[in-house]
């Protein structure tokens, strides 16, 4: 186990734990001290049954980051700001041999200034065509990314069946942007949502699941558009391998499951677990032992230093900040924000190599394969700019802010 290693604050006290915690991860993979303390916090919040914890678990502010929690009651705050947020796995029809990593770099810098229509796909949706269209098609900032692949290795049979390593693919990680941190906002108005939770049955509670529910549909369409503009900015078709949100509730028998930062799974379900941009991803199938684990698995690496400590660690002069930009498969990062880049570095993460072992060896996953990172985008100054912020301003029956009222 290690120590923690920063300042991670958390707005929930430190109680005993009531409910039962699955460590679905070995001695050999750093978990810090403060994210099991929050462990113990969120086992004793109202109504919660049962408790898994991954590999890839840390410390956040509402709760730690790696969780599946059931629950009598709904726990809106161990969700989060970004509902539906998740990962996403695309194969492209670019073949690899065809790839130029400099010219990917200047078709992908500006992929969000790629055309959509924002509108017809949220009414394909069935979402209001005002419901936050401009931030759709966009990654937004912190460890959100839309990264072009390549196969470095398959595992087993089932994963040479499922991906060539003569084609390249996209892994987007984003989600509800502004709309799930409007829908966040609301439930940290009630206080008791925070210190009690919600009963599923009250007002509230069917509110909240109505607002969730659009969040994860939102979350996922935009995931899908980012990649569509990916393919478009480098004259590619692209195709779906993987959908897995991992920020969420799904309704389970005895109470609900909240997703916190762990990918909501089922039996078969093949699932993306990210590394870093200079870091391997792995590709990986969920078996049957996902049941004790409440459906969940790691999502990814998870940050093994805080943002504030990688100012301290890496980036701390201009060629080390340089070779953050590079990796060693020749791949290049898109990020012009110097600070992002510092609190991004690989060095940030764990490795994620060993948080799929861990899942293998607790009966989770078996591997697929494992992906190398050719070319990350995060941010570029000279894209679009954010107007993500702003409010929809009336859906197609006439009333405004139809995500934040019945």
């Amino acid at each position: 186990m290690g120590k923690s290693t920063g300042s991670s604050g958390s707005s929930l006290p430190r109680v005993v734990a009531t409910a039962h915690i699955q460590h679905c991860f070995s001695p050999r993979t750093w978990i810090e001290g403060a994210a099991l303390q929050q462990l113990t916090t969120v086992a004793a919040l109202p109504g919660v049954v049962s408790v898994a914890a991954f590999p890839d678990l840390h410390p956040g502010k509402y709760g730690p980051t790696g969780i599946a929690v059931l629950s009598e009651r709904l726990h809106p705050q161990l969700i989060g700001n970004d509902i539906g947020c998740g990962m996403s796995l695309f194969e492209l029809d670019l073949p690899l041999r065809k790839l130029k990593v400099d010219k990917a770099v200047d078709c992908l810098r500006r992929i969000e200034a790629e055309d959509i229509d924002p509108h017809a796909a949220l009414a394909a949706s069935d979402l209001a065509q005002d419901l936050y269209p401009n931030a759709l098609g966009t990654i937004g900032g912190g460890n959100h990314f839309c990264e072009l692949q390549a196969v470095d290795e398959t595992i087993g049979a089932s994963g040479e069946s499922l991906f060539d390593r003569q084609k390249l693919y996209l892994l987007v990680h984003s989600g509800s942007r502004g709309l799930g941190a409007f829908v966040f906002g609301q439930m940290l108005d009630l206080e008791r949502a925070v210190t009690e939770g919600l009963d599923p049955e009250s007002a509230e509670g069917r509110h909240w699941r109505r607002q969730h529910d659009v969040c994860v549909t939102w979350a996922s369409l935009n995931r899908r558009l980012i990649a569509e503009r990916a393919a478009s900015a480098l004259r590619s078709d692209v195709r779906l391998v993987a959908d897995v949100p991992h920020n969420l509730v799904r309704d389970r028998a005895g109470g609900f499951v909240h997703h916190k930062g762990s990918a909501a799974v089922r039996m078969g379900d093949v699932a993306p677990i990210a590394g870093s941009r200079a870091s391997l991803s792995y590709v990986v199938r969920a078996l049957d032992g996902t049941g004790p684990s409440l459906g969940g698995i790691s999502h990814g690496a998870g940050r093994k230093y805080d943002r504030a400590t990688m100012h301290g660690r890496a980036g701390r002069n201009r060629s080390e900040r340089d070779a953050l930009l590079k990796n060693a498969w020749g791949g290049q990062l898109i990020c012009d924000d110097r600070n992002l880049v510092i609190e991004e570095a690989a060095s940030a993460y764990k490795d994620a190599g060993q948080v799929v072992q861990d899942l293998a060896d607790a009966g989770l996953v078996v591997a697929l394969a494992a992906m190398k990172p050719l070319v990350t985008y995060k941010k570029a100054i000279d894209g679009p700019p954010d107007r993500t912020r702003s409010k929809p301003t009336r859906d197609r029956e006439g009333r405004r802010d139809r995500h934040a009222r019945d």
